[in-house]
């Protein structure tokens, strides 16, 4: 059987209808426009996108839904949204406004039966649980609320959980990786990934090419996301599918 392609995903965390970028989930500062960074990772070939909304409280829904539009209309890759998705209701809002998938967080672990709602109404293929993970002691504690409240659920543990619960994917960022561009959180990736069937989503701490292979390589992961490598053109994407393809990590053309 022939092993899938890995992908490349580029992030968006907006605030207020601006692409900013942070550290450990803080120190936020502006890197953009939505639509057009999303066009830009377009013409370079980045396989998906991710969409998410960071404001504590999302009450202009109105908002993102525009945001949402705007880049829809830029690209044609598979978009992804979350960010205050606390109802069957709010994901389709979000994919009437043009996203592939809805990624959900704080709200899953709140009540893990809306992931499967949301999996029976559009299909696991559109559900992704996101998991902010920090470590504590030997393991990693599953986090909400943008990162900043620790839960009773152990990351490997809850990712388990979502996937029977109907989630299609599951994106994990390592909180302590976040924004250092030291490196993907190996270890934390490969626990995830070996504990289920379903796609992991690698995020937290890309900053150079090397980082994506050891990923795939040392963290089984499916596919790597990052930011700011991307948002200030450190490397180009084709560079970094350039070096997986010499490793012999199959990516997608």
């Amino acid at each position: 059987m022939p092993t899938l392609a890995k992908r490349l995903i580029a992030c968006l965390d907006v605030r207020d209808g601006r692409v900013v970028k942070g550290v450990h989930f803080v120190d936020l500062r502006d890197a953009g426009d939505p639509a057009s960074l999303a066009a830009r990772y377009d013409r370079e070939g980045i396989d998906e996108l991710v969409v998410l909304d960071i404001s504590a409280t999302m009450e202009d829904r109105l908002a993102l839904a525009r945001t949402v539009s705007a880049v829809a209309a830029q690209i044609f890759i598979p978009l992804a949204v979350g960010g205050g998705i606390r109802s069957v209701a709010d994901a389709a809002g979000v994919i009437e406004a043009g996203a592939d998938k809805v990624s959900v967080n704080s709200a899953a672990l709140a009540d893990p039966g809306l992931i499967t709602q949301i999996a029976d109404r559009f299909g696991s293929q559109a559900v992704v649980v996101a998991i902010d993970a920090k470590r504590q002691g030997p393991g990693y504690v599953a986090h909400s609320h943008g990162g900043r409240r620790p839960t009773a659920w152990d990351a490997v543990a809850w990712a388990v959980e979502a996937e029977a619960r109907g989630a299609g994917e599951i994106l994990l960022t390592s909180i302590d990786a976040d924004g250092t561009l030291g490196g993907f959180e190996n270890t934390l990736t490969a626990l995830v990934s070996d504990a289920v069937s379903i796609p992991v989503i690698a995020s937290g701490g890309a900053g150079a090419p090397e980082h994506f292979c050891e990923v795939f390589s040392q963290g089984h992961a499916d596919a790597a996301l990052a930011a700011s490598v991307f948002h200030d053109s450190t490397w180009s994407v084709s560079s970094i599918k350039g070096l997986l393809r010499e490793r012999g990590i199959p990516v997608r053309l």
